[in-house]
């Protein structure tokens, strides 16, 4: 059976999204409405500006139906963005989030669009994970607030990729690249 996995399509790149997965043999389902959510094995959030995605979360009363997915045990993952979105704290001009993911997201920390760069993960990566590319765009740091977040990956000493239970955060983009054990971890999470 193929595992359906939805992503947010509010803004951000879904496509890219829709492709990694297809490459592991999942299908991409957009969710805009809760009814949406019904049957996806996870959900991911994606990349973008995340003021209008937590605008379009409001339009769309995606808030409480988003909170109910993650609280089933379902992966919910955040890419940049969305990474925010997932956050119980937010500086620099901070948004409403889900307030799931034990981390403080500082909003834009790398700089702007000009300062937007791709590098590989420091050493010492969870398994699976080493020579990790990553593309940051506009991307913020997380800052861990809680022993229970897992740092998977860190570029520059700085986590990049996090683990709390069911919940996971990127800053980077992983659709913009050809590799796929970032969504593989996602969807492995998700199938277990």
């Amino acid at each position: 059976m193929t595992a359906r996995v939805g992503i947010l399509a509010i803004q951000g790149d879904v496509e890219a999204h829709a492709r990694a997965l297809a490459r592991l043999g999942a299908e991409a389902v957009p969710v805009l409405r809760e009814a949406d959510l019904a049957g996806l094995a996870a959900v991911i959030l994606p990349g973008g500006e995340s003021t209008t995605i937590a605008k379009g979360i409001e339009r769309q009363k995606l808030w409480e139906p988003l909170r109910e997915f993650a609280a089933s045990g379902r992966p919910l993952f955040g890419t940049c963005a969305g990474a925010i979105l997932l956050a119980k704290q937010v500086e620099r001009s901070p948004v409403p989030t889900l307030g799931l993911l034990d981390v403080v997201a500082v909003r834009n920390a790398y700089g702007t669009q000009v300062d937007s760069f791709a590098t590989e993960v420091d050493g010492g990566a969870a398994p699976g994970l080493a020579g990790l590319r990553c593309v940051f765009i506009r991307a913020p740091q997380l800052r861990p607030t809680s022993g229970d977040v897992e740092v998977l990956a860190r570029v520059d000493g700085r986590p990049v990729l996090v683990r709390e239970g069911n919940l996971y955060a990127a800053t980077f983009h992983p659709e913009l690249t050809d590799d796929p054990r970032v969504h593989a971890l996602v969807l492995k999470s998700a199938l277990t």
